[in-house]
Parts: structure tokens; sequence; C-alpha cells
């Protein structure tokens, strides 16, 4: 069995454009989808996964170390960046649904079968935009807890927010009361049986989330994610430090020598690397025997598409440290009608089933795919109040 080529397919879906990939082979039949969606880089990430093809094209689709080994280490350029990692992320899960498909098993059978019966899913608010900060304020813890309480109602038992408001690298306290007012509105809200989530985004200086970390504490969050820039290891660990509040990172990390450098200083009490932005299915399981190693829970970030969403969830049943799974909810009315799942929700709680169609158990719906193209995502610029440049 050879690849005989590699297309990408664009789908523009409100807030991104879903970029997905599809490995055909000469067996009659067979091929695999992965997805390879990043914000604002969606011509980039076509034009790699164009680039990464020429190396490809003729081989076994099956022999996917060696592949994904090709990916990473060929054309001279490793494949550290974002651009590069994403596009090997989308090949990768779409050779390993190839491989389940050829031996007619779910992925996770691949693995060495299922660790868990079932996954919870958890929801996210949104929020946490400058405009919404800086402008008028007045009624947003309220709306925060009408968020949570609906949220509750459709079944999650979980949800994150982006309760912290972008910030300058020192702020002072008015921010930090804010995020407060709103999580205690949502504490609120639900009671103390629901787990709620904060999401900085990685705004904060680690100074200023380290004040955030401190003032949420009382509220007894599942995790505190991103609570500093990313780049700030000793940052991040003052914070683990500092708080009671399992600290959650990794989403912006591609490489596994980065994340045992964060795992190494004991940085986080959770790692959430983004099956589509770590170079895929092959590079996150490689994070998982890391995560064993430390002792660190894995949550990985989802905020894609189905196939990313169906890739998560097969990794998640067959990962022993892997405790909950992002869900996007009502982002576009259409998402179900793009995909055909092999996974059985439990609507009543958001929990997951396991698939039992081979590889990845999805089947995407071309001809709907094609009725939503491409289009620029909306610009994204945030600014401090004096006019400098900060995180959004």
């Amino acid at each position: 069995m050879k690849i005989t080529a590699i297309e990408t397919q664009v789908c523009h879906a409100r807030m991104r454009n879903w970029i997905f990939v599809k490995v055909l082979t000469d067996e009659d039949g067979l091929f695999g989808w992965g997805e390879a969606t990043l914000e604002w880089h969606t011509r980039s990430i076509v034009g790699a996964i164009e680039d990464l093809s020429t190396l490809l094209i003729g081989e076994d689709p099956t022999r996917i170390e060696y592949l994904w080994q090709m990916m990473h280490r060929q054309h001279f350029w490793h494949g550290n960046g974002i651009v590069r990692a994403t596009a090997i992320a989308g090949i990768d899960l779409a050779l390993w649904d190839i491989l389940g498909k050829k031996h007619q098993v779910p992925c996770h059978e691949l693995w060495g079968g299922r660790v868990r019966d079932r996954i919870r899913l958890y929801s996210h608010l949104g929020g946490g935009r400058m405009e919404t900060f800086y402008g008028t304020k007045s009624g947003d813890a309220d709306r925060f807890a009408d968020l949570a309480r609906e949220t509750v109602a459709d079944g999650f038992s979980a949800f994150k927010s982006m309760a912290v408001p972008e910030t300058a690298p020192i702020e002072g306290l008015k921010p930090v009361h804010y995020a407060e007012s709103v999580v205690a509105a949502m504490r609120e809200a639900v009671g103390p049986d629901i787990d709620i989530m904060v999401d900085c985004h990685a705004r904060p200086s680690p100074r200023m989330g380290l004040l955030f970390a401190k003032a949420l504490e009382p509220y007894g969050l599942y995790f505190f994610e991103e609570p500093c820039w990313p780049e700030s290891i000793e940052g991040l660990a003052d914070i683990q430090k500092a708080v009671a509040t399992p600290i959650a990172t990794g989403e912006r990390i591609t490489h596994l020598s980065d994340f045992n450098r964060l795992l190494e200083g004991r940085a986080c009490s959770i790692i959430q690397p983004d099956i589509t932005h770590c170079g895929g299915l092959t590079a996150a399981r490689r994070l998982a025997a890391l995560a064993e190693v430390h002792r660190i829970a894995m949550a990985p970030h989802n905020p894609q598409g189905p196939v990313s969403t169906a890739a998560s969830l097969e990794f998640g049943f067959a990962t022993p440290s892997y405790i909950i799974c992002e869900s996007v909810h009502q982002d576009v009315p259409w998402r179900d009608d793009i995909v055909k799942w092999g996974f059985t929700l439990d609507p009543a709680t958001r929990t997951v089933q396991p698939n039992t169609k081979p590889g990845l158990g999805v089947e995407i719906n071309e001809a709907e795919v094609a009725r939503h193209p491409f289009e620029q995502e909306l610009l994204q610029r945030s600014f401090n109040p004096d006019g400098a440049v900060t995180d959004w």
C-alpha cells in the first residue's frame, strides 16, 4: 500500500477555518482524515502540508513512526515551529486513521486498548476581552453567571471561562477584582459541585498571574490555565508553588523537549498539549509517557473542529493520565452536518462512550464542507489603554 495524494479541505467555521487533511492510498477506498486547524495561519498550513507531501507520496502509510521522523527531520528544518508541527499533526492523524481502518479497529485498540469507560467533556464560556473590561463592566458578572447556569442546564458538570482580562505587565488590582467578581458570580450560580476552570490565555505577566491565582484560590477551581506567559517556566513554577489550585499549561508548546523543561521545572499539575499543534498523536503519546514519569495529568487543548475532537477522545481512551476533554459547544449550528461520529454522547451528563468505528471514527461530509469555503478570520488586535500592544 502506498500514499497517492494528500489533500487539504478548508471549512470556514466562524471563529476559525477548519483545515481537514485527507491522505489517500492506492488501496481501494482506503483513506484517512486528519485536521491541522491553526487560526490566522490557514494559508501557511495548507502550503506547509503541500510541501510535506513531497516527502510522503509513494510511501507506505502504515509506517507512521518512520513517516513522522521523515516529516520532522527532513528538508533540513526540524518540525519545531507551530506551522510545521501543525502540518505534521494533520498528516499524522490521518495516518493513524488509515492504520485503524486497515486493521478494522478504533485507534485506541492500536495503543493497548481502552483504560476507561467514558470521558467527561467540558464547555468554554468565552469572555475576557479588553473592551469588556475597560469598557462598561456593569453586568459582566451576571452575564457570566447566566452562561454558567445555561451550560450546566445543558448537562455539563465542568466549564471554563476567560474571566481574567487582558492586562499590562503590571496593572494594579482593578483587573484582579474584576476577575474575582466574575468567578464568585459563577460559583454562586452553579454551587460547589460543578467544576470551574479559568483560562488566562497566557495574558498576564508572572507577577500579575500570581495575583490572579491567589485571588481566585478560594473559589475551588478545577484548574487555573496559562496564568502567565508560557516562556516563563520559573514564573509558572512560582505560581504553582504559591497556591493549592492546580496549574495547567502547554497548549502553545509544540516539542517534547520543551514539555520536558516544563515538567522538570515543576511548573504545572496538568499539561494541555494540542494534538493538532504538537505533532499529532505520535507526539502526544510520547508526551503521555513523559507525564507518567512526572505523575502529571493531561487535559488536551481542543477548540478546533471535529477530527481534532475525535483524535483527542481516542487518545483519552488509551491514556491513563488523561482527565477531561475540552469540547466546542454550539460554535456553528451545522457542526454535526459535517461529521458522523463513532462515539456515543450522553447529553444528560456530557460524557462520551468509546468509539466503535475503525480508526478515529469520523466520516467527513465533503459536500457539506464545500458549502463553507475559506473566509479570512476576523482581525484580532489587543492594546493596553496607553496604546501598547498586549497579548490577545
